[in-house]
Protein backbone atom coordinates (compact mmCIF):
# COMPACT_ATOMS: atom_id res chain seq x y z
CA UNK A 1 0.00 0.00 0.00
CA UNK A 2 0.89 3.44 -0.69
CA UNK A 3 0.15 6.69 -0.93
CA UNK A 4 -0.76 7.15 -4.55
CA UNK A 5 -3.04 4.15 -4.03
CA UNK A 6 -5.07 6.20 -1.22
CA UNK A 7 -5.18 9.09 -3.58
CA UNK A 8 -6.66 7.01 -6.50
CA UNK A 9 -9.33 4.92 -3.93
CA UNK A 10 -10.38 8.45 -2.84
CA UNK A 11 -10.97 9.76 -6.62
CA UNK A 12 -12.53 6.37 -6.86
CA UNK A 13 -15.01 6.74 -4.47
CA UNK A 14 -15.69 10.52 -5.21
CA UNK A 15 -16.80 10.03 -8.73
CA UNK A 16 -18.06 6.49 -8.32
CA UNK A 17 -16.33 5.71 -11.53
CA UNK A 18 -12.51 4.15 -12.98
CA UNK A 19 -12.93 6.03 -15.94
CA UNK A 20 -14.20 9.35 -14.37
CA UNK A 21 -11.53 9.19 -11.65
CA UNK A 22 -8.53 8.13 -14.43
CA UNK A 23 -9.76 11.05 -16.54
CA UNK A 24 -9.51 13.13 -13.37
CA UNK A 25 -6.46 11.73 -12.30
CA UNK A 26 -4.88 11.42 -15.72
CA UNK A 27 -3.97 7.45 -15.46
CA UNK A 28 -5.01 4.78 -17.59
CA UNK A 29 -7.95 3.07 -16.91
CA UNK A 30 -6.11 -0.16 -16.76
CA UNK A 31 -3.06 1.59 -14.66
CA UNK A 32 -5.84 2.58 -12.04
CA UNK A 33 -7.74 -0.56 -12.37
CA UNK A 34 -4.68 -2.83 -11.67
CA UNK A 35 -3.75 -0.14 -8.62
CA UNK A 36 -6.96 -0.79 -6.89
CA UNK A 37 -6.88 -4.56 -7.27
CA UNK A 38 -3.57 -4.31 -5.53
CA UNK A 39 -4.48 -2.03 -2.99
CA UNK A 40 -7.07 -4.46 -2.04
CA UNK A 41 -5.21 -7.42 -2.19
CA UNK A 42 -2.46 -5.92 0.15
CA UNK A 43 -5.60 -5.25 2.54
CA UNK A 44 -7.17 -8.42 2.03
CA UNK A 45 -10.76 -6.69 1.57
CA UNK A 46 -12.92 -5.54 -1.28
CA UNK A 47 -12.96 -1.53 -1.09
CA UNK A 48 -15.88 -1.08 -4.04
CA UNK A 49 -18.81 -3.23 -5.24
CA UNK A 50 -18.64 -3.21 -8.79
CA UNK A 51 -21.69 -2.48 -10.84
CA UNK A 52 -22.44 -1.75 -14.34
CA UNK A 53 -23.93 1.57 -12.39
CA UNK A 54 -20.53 2.30 -11.11
CA UNK A 55 -18.18 1.57 -8.17
CA UNK A 56 -19.35 1.99 -4.92
CA UNK A 57 -17.66 1.55 -1.41
CA UNK A 58 -18.43 -1.34 0.27
CA UNK A 59 -18.51 -0.92 4.40
CA UNK A 60 -15.03 -1.80 4.83
CA UNK A 61 -14.19 0.71 2.20
CA UNK A 62 -15.90 3.23 3.96
CA UNK A 63 -13.56 3.01 6.99
CA UNK A 64 -10.55 2.86 4.77
CA UNK A 65 -11.21 6.07 2.99
CA UNK A 66 -12.01 8.01 6.16
CA UNK A 67 -8.44 6.78 7.42
CA UNK A 68 -6.89 8.06 4.08
CA UNK A 69 -8.20 10.97 3.79
CA UNK A 70 -6.96 11.85 7.35
CA UNK A 71 -3.42 10.35 6.72
CA UNK A 72 -3.03 12.38 3.29
CA UNK A 73 -4.09 15.31 4.71
CA UNK A 74 -1.26 14.90 7.94
CA UNK A 75 1.40 14.39 4.92
CA UNK A 76 0.22 17.26 3.01
CA UNK A 77 0.52 19.51 6.76
CA UNK A 78 4.07 18.02 6.85
CA UNK A 79 5.18 18.69 3.29
CA UNK A 80 3.12 22.43 3.81
CA UNK A 81 5.20 22.42 6.84
CA UNK A 82 9.02 21.87 5.77
CA UNK A 83 8.41 23.67 2.25
CA UNK A 84 7.23 26.54 3.87
CA UNK A 85 10.28 27.16 6.16
CA UNK A 86 8.13 27.60 8.95
CA UNK A 87 8.95 24.39 11.31
CA UNK A 88 11.00 27.14 13.55
CA UNK A 89 7.79 29.20 13.80
CA UNK A 90 6.72 29.37 17.22
CA UNK A 91 2.57 29.44 17.83
CA UNK A 92 0.23 29.83 20.26
CA UNK A 93 -3.55 29.31 20.28
CA UNK A 94 -5.98 29.47 22.61
CA UNK A 95 -10.11 29.74 23.16
CA UNK A 96 -11.69 32.04 25.37
CA UNK A 97 -15.11 33.07 26.88
CA UNK A 98 -15.65 36.73 25.94
CA UNK A 99 -14.07 38.26 28.95
CA UNK A 100 -11.84 41.71 29.69
CA UNK A 101 -9.59 40.42 32.12
CA UNK A 102 -8.54 37.52 30.02
CA UNK A 103 -8.10 39.90 26.64
CA UNK A 104 -6.43 42.11 28.97
CA UNK A 105 -3.63 39.28 29.92
CA UNK A 106 -3.81 38.36 25.78
CA UNK A 107 -2.36 42.13 25.28
CA UNK A 108 0.22 42.04 27.66
CA UNK A 109 1.20 38.56 26.48
CA UNK A 110 1.63 39.97 23.36
CA UNK A 111 3.80 42.38 24.29
CA UNK A 112 6.71 40.09 25.11
CA UNK A 113 7.33 38.88 21.54
CA UNK A 114 10.64 40.02 20.34
CA UNK A 115 11.21 41.49 17.45
CA UNK A 116 13.18 38.86 16.08
CA UNK A 117 10.52 36.27 16.52
CA UNK A 118 8.88 34.39 13.98
CA UNK A 119 5.66 33.72 15.70
CA UNK A 120 1.90 33.23 15.25
CA UNK A 121 -0.81 33.95 18.01
CA UNK A 122 -4.21 32.37 17.27
CA UNK A 123 -7.11 34.03 20.07
CA UNK A 124 -10.80 33.40 19.83
CA UNK A 125 -13.65 34.12 21.53
CA UNK A 126 -16.49 31.76 22.01
CA UNK A 127 -18.37 29.76 24.27
CA UNK A 128 -17.35 26.52 26.94
CA UNK A 129 -18.29 23.49 24.46
CA UNK A 130 -17.00 25.21 21.53
CA UNK A 131 -13.57 26.00 23.06
CA UNK A 132 -13.74 21.87 23.88
CA UNK A 133 -14.19 21.22 20.71
CA UNK A 134 -11.71 23.11 19.57
CA UNK A 135 -8.70 21.36 21.41
CA UNK A 136 -10.40 17.80 20.39
CA UNK A 137 -9.91 18.52 16.69
CA UNK A 138 -6.65 19.64 17.42
CA UNK A 139 -7.20 23.36 16.03
CA UNK A 140 -6.32 24.92 18.97
CA UNK A 141 -3.94 24.19 22.04
CA UNK A 142 -5.48 26.01 24.99
CA UNK A 143 -9.07 26.77 26.49
CA UNK A 144 -10.94 28.35 28.98
CA UNK A 145 -14.40 27.88 29.83
CA UNK A 146 -16.53 29.36 31.68
CA UNK A 147 -19.39 27.78 33.50
CA UNK A 148 -21.85 28.35 36.67
CA UNK A 149 -20.18 26.69 39.36
CA UNK A 150 -23.42 24.52 39.79
CA UNK A 151 -22.06 22.86 36.53
CA UNK A 152 -18.78 22.09 37.78
CA UNK A 153 -19.91 18.22 38.60
CA UNK A 154 -20.58 18.45 34.96
CA UNK A 155 -17.85 19.66 33.50
CA UNK A 156 -15.02 17.85 35.40
CA UNK A 157 -17.15 14.96 34.30
CA UNK A 158 -16.64 15.67 30.71
CA UNK A 159 -13.35 16.65 30.78
CA UNK A 160 -12.19 13.41 32.31
CA UNK A 161 -14.09 11.88 29.89
CA UNK A 162 -12.47 14.11 26.82
CA UNK A 163 -9.11 13.19 28.40
CA UNK A 164 -8.53 17.31 28.96
CA UNK A 165 -6.71 18.61 31.89
CA UNK A 166 -8.09 21.58 33.75
CA UNK A 167 -6.68 23.56 36.20
CA UNK A 168 -8.88 26.75 37.78
CA UNK A 169 -8.24 29.86 36.80
CA UNK A 170 -10.70 32.26 38.65
CA UNK A 171 -13.97 32.26 40.77
CA UNK A 172 -15.94 35.44 40.35
CA UNK A 173 -19.72 36.81 40.52
CA UNK A 174 -20.81 38.49 37.72
CA UNK A 175 -20.98 42.57 38.49
CA UNK A 176 -23.05 44.98 35.87
CA UNK A 177 -21.67 47.59 33.41
CA UNK A 178 -23.31 50.38 31.57
CA UNK A 179 -22.56 53.42 30.90
CA UNK A 180 -22.06 56.03 33.41
CA UNK A 181 -24.94 57.89 32.09
CA UNK A 182 -27.30 55.44 32.92
CA UNK A 183 -29.38 56.96 35.67
CA UNK A 184 -27.82 53.47 37.58
CA UNK A 185 -25.30 54.19 37.66
CA UNK A 186 -25.54 56.22 40.66
CA UNK A 187 -26.44 53.75 42.62
CA UNK A 188 -23.78 51.94 44.67
CA UNK A 189 -25.73 48.83 44.41
CA UNK A 190 -28.51 47.11 42.13
CA UNK A 191 -31.36 45.52 42.36
CA UNK A 192 -33.13 42.81 40.19
CA UNK A 193 -36.16 45.46 40.16
CA UNK A 194 -33.96 48.26 39.41
CA UNK A 195 -33.11 46.53 36.09
CA UNK A 196 -36.58 45.75 34.91
CA UNK A 197 -37.19 48.75 32.70
CA UNK A 198 -34.17 48.79 30.97
CA UNK A 199 -31.87 46.83 28.01
CA UNK A 200 -30.40 43.69 28.42
CA UNK A 201 -27.51 42.77 26.52
CA UNK A 202 -26.29 39.43 26.58
CA UNK A 203 -24.14 36.94 24.92
CA UNK A 204 -25.87 35.21 21.86
CA UNK A 205 -24.81 31.60 22.55
CA UNK A 206 -25.18 30.56 26.47
CA UNK A 207 -24.18 26.59 26.10
CA UNK A 208 -24.64 23.21 28.59
CA UNK A 209 -25.49 20.09 26.63
CA UNK A 210 -27.45 18.62 28.97
CA UNK A 211 -30.00 21.20 29.06
CA UNK A 212 -32.24 23.12 26.35
CA UNK A 213 -30.57 27.04 25.49
CA UNK A 214 -34.41 28.20 26.68
CA UNK A 215 -33.37 26.86 29.94
CA UNK A 216 -29.93 28.13 30.14
CA UNK A 217 -31.13 31.57 29.35
CA UNK A 218 -33.69 30.99 31.98
CA UNK A 219 -30.92 30.34 34.67
CA UNK A 220 -28.47 33.03 33.65
CA UNK A 221 -30.91 35.48 33.32
CA UNK A 222 -33.13 36.92 36.05
CA UNK A 223 -37.09 36.84 34.28
CA UNK A 224 -37.85 39.74 34.88
CA UNK A 225 -36.46 41.59 31.95
CA UNK A 226 -38.36 42.12 28.79
CA UNK A 227 -36.08 43.99 26.26
CA UNK A 228 -32.69 41.78 25.52
CA UNK A 229 -30.46 41.73 22.95
CA UNK A 230 -28.33 38.88 22.30
CA UNK A 231 -24.61 39.72 20.91
CA UNK A 232 -21.87 37.39 19.49
CA UNK A 233 -19.10 39.81 19.54
CA UNK A 234 -17.52 41.80 22.99
CA UNK A 235 -16.68 45.07 20.59
CA UNK A 236 -20.01 45.32 19.47
CA UNK A 237 -21.40 44.65 22.89
CA UNK A 238 -19.31 47.61 24.64
CA UNK A 239 -20.34 49.69 21.85
CA UNK A 240 -24.37 49.34 22.38
CA UNK A 241 -23.33 50.00 26.13
CA UNK A 242 -21.62 53.06 25.90
CA UNK A 243 -24.01 54.79 23.15
CA UNK A 244 -27.20 53.35 24.44
CA UNK A 245 -27.94 54.56 27.90
CA UNK A 246 -30.96 52.07 28.83
CA UNK A 247 -28.36 49.02 28.09
CA UNK A 248 -26.81 46.90 30.80
CA UNK A 249 -25.08 43.51 30.47
CA UNK A 250 -23.81 41.29 33.42
CA UNK A 251 -20.23 40.83 33.17
CA UNK A 252 -16.90 38.85 34.85
CA UNK A 253 -14.90 42.31 36.32
CA UNK A 254 -13.56 44.37 33.44
CA UNK A 255 -10.27 46.32 33.82
CA UNK A 256 -10.66 50.22 34.83
CA UNK A 257 -8.64 51.30 32.03
CA UNK A 258 -11.19 49.73 29.35
CA UNK A 259 -13.79 51.01 31.19
CA UNK A 260 -12.56 54.59 31.02
CA UNK A 261 -12.18 54.26 27.07
CA UNK A 262 -15.64 53.31 26.33
CA UNK A 263 -16.97 55.42 29.45
CA UNK A 264 -18.32 52.74 31.13
CA UNK A 265 -18.85 51.64 35.19
CA UNK A 266 -19.38 48.13 36.74
CA UNK A 267 -21.55 48.36 40.00
CA UNK A 268 -22.26 44.96 41.81
CA UNK A 269 -25.58 43.81 42.48
CA UNK A 270 -26.97 42.70 45.68
CA UNK A 271 -29.02 39.91 44.80
CA UNK A 272 -26.62 38.11 42.40
CA UNK A 273 -25.62 35.14 44.54
CA UNK A 274 -24.40 32.88 41.54
CA UNK A 275 -20.69 32.02 40.96
CA UNK A 276 -18.68 31.00 38.53
CA UNK A 277 -15.61 29.83 37.58
CA UNK A 278 -12.97 30.00 34.48
CA UNK A 279 -11.06 26.35 33.76
CA UNK A 280 -8.16 26.54 32.10
CA UNK A 281 -7.71 23.31 29.76
CA UNK A 282 -5.30 21.36 27.37
CA UNK A 283 -4.86 17.62 26.32
CA UNK A 284 -3.37 15.23 28.72
CA UNK A 285 -0.45 14.72 26.25
CA UNK A 286 0.24 18.20 25.56
CA UNK A 287 3.19 20.08 27.14
CA UNK A 288 2.78 23.47 27.54
CA UNK A 289 5.88 25.65 25.68
CA UNK A 290 7.39 28.56 27.08
CA UNK A 291 4.93 30.78 25.10
CA UNK A 292 2.19 28.78 26.78
CA UNK A 293 3.54 29.49 30.08
CA UNK A 294 4.08 33.23 29.45
CA UNK A 295 0.55 33.17 28.58
CA UNK A 296 -0.55 32.03 31.99
CA UNK A 297 1.55 34.08 34.04
CA UNK A 298 -0.08 37.03 32.59
CA UNK A 299 -3.41 35.75 32.80
CA UNK A 300 -3.16 34.88 36.57
CA UNK A 301 -1.21 38.38 37.06
CA UNK A 302 -4.22 40.14 35.14
CA UNK A 303 -6.80 38.21 37.20
CA UNK A 304 -5.34 39.29 40.50
CA UNK A 305 -5.06 42.77 39.39
CA UNK A 306 -9.08 42.74 37.86
CA UNK A 307 -10.58 40.20 40.12
CA UNK A 308 -9.23 40.84 43.34
CA UNK A 309 -10.48 44.22 43.44
CA UNK A 310 -13.95 43.46 43.01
Amino acid sequence: MNLMHMKYAIEIAEKNSINKAAESLFVGQSALSRAMKELEASLGVTLFERSAKGMYLTPDGEIFIKYAKTILKQVDDVEKLFSEGSFSKKRFSISVPRASYISAAFTRFTKLIGKDDTIELFYKETNSMRAIQGILDENYRLGIIRYAENYDEYYKSLLDKKGLNYELVAEFRYVLVMSKNNPLASLELITYNDLQKYIEIAHADPYVPSLPLAQVKKEELPDNINRRIFVFERGSQFELLAENTETFMWVSPIPQTLLDIYGLVQIGCSQNQRNYKDVLIHRKDYTLTDLDNHFVEELIRTKRDVISEM
